[in-house]
Protein backbone atom coordinates (compact mmCIF):
# COMPACT_ATOMS: atom_id res chain seq x y z
CA UNK A 1 0.00 0.00 0.00
CA UNK A 2 2.91 2.28 0.56
CA UNK A 3 5.05 1.11 -2.13
CA UNK A 4 1.87 2.37 -4.19
CA UNK A 5 1.24 5.79 -2.63
CA UNK A 6 5.10 6.40 -3.24
CA UNK A 7 4.77 5.15 -6.86
CA UNK A 8 2.08 7.23 -7.54
CA UNK A 9 3.31 10.31 -5.78
CA UNK A 10 6.64 10.47 -7.85
CA UNK A 11 4.85 9.57 -11.03
CA UNK A 12 2.13 12.91 -10.10
CA UNK A 13 5.45 14.98 -9.32
CA UNK A 14 7.42 13.88 -12.40
CA UNK A 15 3.81 14.84 -14.58
CA UNK A 16 3.62 18.19 -12.73
CA UNK A 17 7.19 18.92 -13.54
CA UNK A 18 7.24 18.22 -17.63
CA UNK A 19 3.61 20.26 -17.54
CA UNK A 20 4.76 23.20 -16.14
CA UNK A 21 8.14 23.18 -18.33
CA UNK A 22 5.81 22.97 -21.19
CA UNK A 23 3.39 25.84 -19.86
CA UNK A 24 6.17 27.81 -17.71
CA UNK A 25 5.33 31.43 -19.25
CA UNK A 26 7.40 34.43 -18.67
CA UNK A 27 5.39 35.76 -16.06
CA UNK A 28 5.63 32.54 -13.98
CA UNK A 29 9.28 33.01 -14.68
CA UNK A 30 9.71 36.24 -13.26
CA UNK A 31 7.39 35.23 -10.25
CA UNK A 32 9.60 32.57 -9.04
CA UNK A 33 12.48 32.66 -6.42
CA UNK A 34 16.08 32.35 -7.69
CA UNK A 35 19.29 31.42 -6.33
CA UNK A 36 22.45 31.88 -8.12
CA UNK A 37 25.94 30.39 -7.37
CA UNK A 38 29.31 32.34 -9.07
CA UNK A 39 27.69 30.89 -12.38
CA UNK A 40 25.06 28.44 -11.47
CA UNK A 41 21.88 29.59 -11.27
CA UNK A 42 18.35 28.07 -9.76
CA UNK A 43 15.18 29.16 -10.63
CA UNK A 44 12.12 27.95 -8.54
CA UNK A 45 9.16 26.97 -10.97
CA UNK A 46 6.52 25.54 -9.03
CA UNK A 47 6.54 24.43 -5.21
CA UNK A 48 3.55 22.81 -3.80
CA UNK A 49 2.70 20.22 -0.58
CA UNK A 50 2.09 16.82 -1.97
CA UNK A 51 0.01 13.77 -0.58
CA UNK A 52 2.96 12.96 1.33
CA UNK A 53 2.57 14.23 4.61
CA UNK A 54 5.79 16.57 5.47
CA UNK A 55 7.15 16.30 1.80
CA UNK A 56 6.56 18.87 -0.94
CA UNK A 57 7.58 18.70 -4.78
CA UNK A 58 9.32 21.56 -6.03
CA UNK A 59 10.00 22.03 -9.94
CA UNK A 60 13.49 24.04 -10.67
CA UNK A 61 15.11 25.28 -13.71
CA UNK A 62 18.47 25.03 -13.16
CA UNK A 63 21.55 26.39 -14.85
CA UNK A 64 25.59 26.19 -15.50
CA UNK A 65 27.57 28.48 -17.35
CA UNK A 66 30.63 27.18 -19.48
CA UNK A 67 33.20 26.73 -16.72
CA UNK A 68 30.92 26.79 -13.48
CA UNK A 69 31.07 24.24 -10.83
CA UNK A 70 27.93 23.62 -8.56
CA UNK A 71 30.07 22.28 -5.45
CA UNK A 72 29.72 19.38 -3.20
CA UNK A 73 25.99 19.22 -1.65
CA UNK A 74 22.77 17.32 -0.46
CA UNK A 75 19.33 17.69 -0.83
CA UNK A 76 17.01 16.61 2.16
CA UNK A 77 14.76 14.68 -0.36
CA UNK A 78 15.35 12.84 -3.75
CA UNK A 79 15.28 14.08 -7.48
CA UNK A 80 15.15 13.30 -11.18
CA UNK A 81 16.63 15.33 -13.55
CA UNK A 82 16.45 16.04 -17.77
CA UNK A 83 19.13 17.80 -19.16
CA UNK A 84 17.69 20.38 -21.62
CA UNK A 85 20.42 21.91 -23.05
CA UNK A 86 24.37 21.22 -23.02
CA UNK A 87 26.82 18.64 -20.71
CA UNK A 88 27.35 18.64 -17.41
CA UNK A 89 29.75 16.34 -14.90
CA UNK A 90 28.04 14.80 -12.57
CA UNK A 91 29.97 13.81 -9.27
CA UNK A 92 28.07 11.53 -6.59
CA UNK A 93 29.80 10.04 -3.78
CA UNK A 94 30.06 6.69 -3.91
CA UNK A 95 29.97 6.67 -7.38
CA UNK A 96 32.17 7.14 -10.73
CA UNK A 97 31.95 10.58 -12.47
CA UNK A 98 29.38 10.76 -15.67
CA UNK A 99 29.12 13.24 -18.37
CA UNK A 100 25.24 13.62 -19.13
CA UNK A 101 24.09 15.70 -22.27
CA UNK A 102 20.93 17.51 -23.66
CA UNK A 103 17.97 14.43 -23.25
CA UNK A 104 19.80 12.23 -21.07
CA UNK A 105 18.44 11.90 -17.37
CA UNK A 106 20.06 11.01 -14.10
CA UNK A 107 18.65 10.48 -10.48
CA UNK A 108 20.20 11.39 -6.99
CA UNK A 109 19.08 10.10 -3.95
CA UNK A 110 17.77 11.78 -0.20
CA UNK A 111 21.45 12.60 1.23
CA UNK A 112 23.57 11.92 -0.89
CA UNK A 113 26.63 14.45 -1.52
CA UNK A 114 26.51 15.19 -4.96
CA UNK A 115 27.85 18.53 -7.37
CA UNK A 116 27.99 19.12 -11.10
CA UNK A 117 30.19 21.21 -13.36
CA UNK A 118 29.83 22.77 -17.24
CA UNK A 119 33.27 21.94 -18.67
CA UNK A 120 31.57 22.46 -21.97
CA UNK A 121 31.51 26.21 -23.62
CA UNK A 122 27.72 26.59 -23.93
CA UNK A 123 25.63 27.20 -20.47
CA UNK A 124 23.63 23.64 -19.14
CA UNK A 125 20.02 23.89 -18.70
CA UNK A 126 18.43 21.22 -16.69
CA UNK A 127 14.97 20.83 -15.37
CA UNK A 128 14.94 19.19 -11.68
CA UNK A 129 11.94 17.62 -9.49
CA UNK A 130 12.23 17.94 -5.79
CA UNK A 131 10.60 15.49 -3.56
CA UNK A 132 12.07 16.73 -0.74
CA UNK A 133 11.19 17.12 3.40
CA UNK A 134 9.28 20.42 3.75
CA UNK A 135 10.68 23.42 5.92
CA UNK A 136 14.05 22.39 5.12
CA UNK A 137 16.81 24.08 3.22
CA UNK A 138 16.67 22.80 -0.43
CA UNK A 139 20.41 23.06 -0.85
CA UNK A 140 23.15 21.82 2.17
CA UNK A 141 26.74 23.03 1.55
CA UNK A 142 28.91 20.32 2.52
CA UNK A 143 32.60 21.78 3.63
Amino acid sequence: MIRSRMIQVVSAVMFVGFMSFFFASTASAQQSAQQTTAGAKRTVLEQKDLSVTGYEGVLVRTELAPGATEPMHTHPGDFFAYVLEGTITLTREGQETVKRKAGEVFFVPAGIVHGASNEGTTTAKLLVTFFVEKGKPLTTPVK
